[in-house]
């Protein structure tokens, strides 16, 4: 018969073995159903270097996804899984003489359809930015509602159209700071109206392709999306993934809309520790003519999926 201490040591090690194991089944799992994912921006431009925007996005897919068909940043495009989203983005602007504090809030639901034809794709998003003035000035509130509808036309290759309704210039859409960083996501904004006294609306179409290259276990993703509003902004986007896990990636944005920054570029980087957990970082660079704003992001993101 065991000694009570030994007795309670192999319990010990039981207890710490099972949550090893479970660790170990959820790190490395080849399929998920949840995604958490964060995000963290500095931003720096000419005429102040301390501003930062915080983001948060949790996903639930209606299926499990299947993380062995490809990429693993793309697991739930290559699975065409249907999803419901919440996110949260908190930032903060100073400007000499004068300090908002933004918080977006949004809620985005996307459905793949089977049609005997081709896959059928639907999204609905909605978001609500509030912008506390911190120095004086009146406080601000905006929403924002887009839908879109598409299809799968090719394997791997999505095509849609939408229509975006802005009821207030300054709202942002939660989940483009998320996929884009924030100084693109402002700069959507502005392009699709300048007024803020009145609501705007825009239509949008987008692209997106993820394929592999033949021969090799790499694979290449394109994204191209149009914002016409007020102004017309374009948007271009590559992924190469070198393996399953680890991709680099570049981006560009421009608008029709006189602006002293009028486009933006940016690189990115991923990784996936396991197919459970990813790390990445993100920069953006826009410059300005004719005012000394220029202004770079780096942001720092991570996703944990179980």
């Amino acid at each position: 018969m065991f000694h009570p201490f030994l007795t309670k040591l192999v319990t010990i090690m039981k207890k710490l073995g099972l949550a090893t194991a479970l660790l170990l089944a959820m790190t490395g799992a080849q399929a998920y159903q949840f995604e958490v994912q964060g995000q963290s921006e500095y931003i720096d431009n000419t005429v102040n270097d301390q501003d930062f925007y915080g983001a948060l996005q949790g996903t639930y897919y209606f299926k499990n996804v299947d993380a062995t068909k490809g990429p693993l940043a793309e697991a739930a495009f290559l699975n065409q899984a249907s999803n419901f989203s919440l996110a949260y983005n908190y930032g903060e602007d100073k400007l000499p003489g004068k300090r908002d504090v933004v918080h977006v809030y949004g809620a985005k639901a996307e459905a793949y359809v089977p049609t005997k034809l081709v896959p059928a794709y639907a999204s609905a998003s909605y978001s609500h930015t509030i912008t506390d003035n911190k120095t004086g000035e009146p406080n601000d509130n905006g929403d924002r509602y887009a839908l879109e509808l598409g299809a799968v036309v090719a394997p791997n290759f999505l095509v849609a159209v939408g229509y975006t309704s802005v009821a207030d210039q300054y709202s942002l859409d939660a989940f483009n700071i998320l996929s884009n960083g924030v100084a693109k996501a402002a700069l959507e904004s502005l392009s699709i109206g300048e007024d803020p006294n009145y609501d705007q609306d825009a239509i949008t179409a987008r692209t997106k392709y993820v394929g592999a290259i033949d021969g090799t276990n790499m694979a290449v993703g394109f994204e191209a999306g149009l914002v016409y509003g007020e102004d017309t902004m374009y948007n271009l986007k590559t992924d190469l993934y070198l393996t399953p896990a680890l991709s680099v990636g570049a981006s560009y944005a421009e608008t029709s809309a006189d602006f002293a920054i009028d486009s933006a570029w940016g690189a990115n980087v991923n990784y996936f520790i396991t197919p459970a957990i990813a790390v990445g970082a993100s920069y953006v660079n826009a410059n300005a003519e004719g005012e000394a704003i220029d202004t770079q992001t780096v942001g720092l993101n991570a996703k944990f999926r179980f």
